[in-house]
């Protein structure tokens, strides 16, 4: 009888607004080799397909060939697995459904699946990160957006329609800030880099007290915590005013599923203290009782892009392989 070959390699691919990033991850979910190039560099998605397919088709003949891949894993935002498709991302320059799963398996002859960036940071602490062995719990991405995965009973709720755990587009604020989405008082106009930004400048507007965020022409929120670390009283006003928002927004969400733990991904993770002391006090205050005191507020300590990656390859293991390199 003719033995079956098992492949033992999947490509992981992570789209963000400031970079694509691809690699080629084996069963034991060490990376072999991974690059990148920047996303913005193509606006229009065939552009974008034909050179991320270019880029994955050099890599595969220099690292194995065709026949050593399974699948490939695809992490993006506003993605929906049901449909492998990218919809209406509000930060990314395609618009529109954009069915990126089909366009790249049929230039590449591979099976893909295509998932939320929140989604797919999830399956990444799950399998290698803080919540291995937790089967109830929530990992939220704070960069240029806000998004949220949901585990419950061990497995991904993605709802009727594959959008469960947008707490990002969750109103906090009635009638607040316009959101990218369209709406106003999103919880991601407020905690996002870009709501972070606006915050700074509002407190700046209302108080002439000396700051040094005063002058400074692109104010990031990196830039922000150094000056918390300096002791500038309205750089600690910004964050205090952000994670009050912040634990408002996760009260709500915990006192309707009861995760044990929040895991924190992504840039704006790395505030520390300044933004999660004010919002686990605030978070504490507003949860539903039976729950205070029981929810872990945890930040990943994983680099994102490599977890992300990894994350994307899990997805790849999981869909049904196909491929034209039998």
């Amino acid at each position: 009888m003719e033995q079956e070959t098992i492949k033992k390699r999947v490509i992981g691919i992570d789209i963000s607004l400031d970079a694509t990033t691809y690699a080629i991850v084996d069963v034991r979910g060490e990376i072999v080799v991974m690059d990148s190039f920047p996303t913005l560099d193509y606006t229009d998605i065939n552009q974008f397909v034909s050179a991320l397919s270019e880029r994955l088709i050099n890599m595969v003949e220099q690292n194995g060939g065709f026949e050593s891949i399974r699948s490939v894993g695809i992490s993006a935002p506003s993605a929906n697995f049901m449909t492998g498709s990218i919809e209406h991302a509000p930060n990314l320059p395609w618009k529109g459904v954009v069915p990126l799963g089909a366009l790249l398996r049929d230039r590449t002859g591979y099976a893909v699946a295509v998932a939320n960036n929140a989604d797919v940071r999830a399956l990444g602490e799950h399998t290698y990160g803080l919540a291995r062995g937790m089967r109830d719990f929530v990992v939220l991405t704070m960069g240029s957006g806000i998004g949220s995965c949901l585990f419950s009973n061990g497995m991904i709720h993605k709802g009727n329609d594959g959008f469960a755990g947008e707490i990002g587009h969750a109103c906090i604020v009635n009638n607040g800030r316009q959101c990218s989405c369209g709406n106003k008082g999103c919880l991601e106009a407020y905690v996002a880099a870009r709501g972070i930004k606006a915050t700074a400048q509002e407190i700046l507007e209302q108080t002439s007290k000396p700051s040094l965020m005063r002058g400074v022409e692109k104010l990031t929120p990196e830039m922000i915590t150094q000056m918390c670390e300096q002791g500038d009283e309205l750089a600690i006003e910004v964050y205090r005013r952000t994670g009050e928002l912040l634990g408002l927004g996760l009260a709500n969400y915990a006192s309707m599923v009861d995760p044990e733990a929040f895991i924190f991904t992504g840039e704006i993770s790395k505030v520390g203290k300044w933004l999660f002391d004010p919002a686990k006090e605030m978070f504490d205050r507003y949860v539903f009782h039976n729950t205070c005191g029981k929810t872990k507020f945890l930040i990943s300590e994983d680099d994102c892009v490599s977890n992300d990656v990894l994350g994307a390859s899990v997805l790849a293991w999981e869909v049904r392989e196909y491929s034209l390199f039998k």
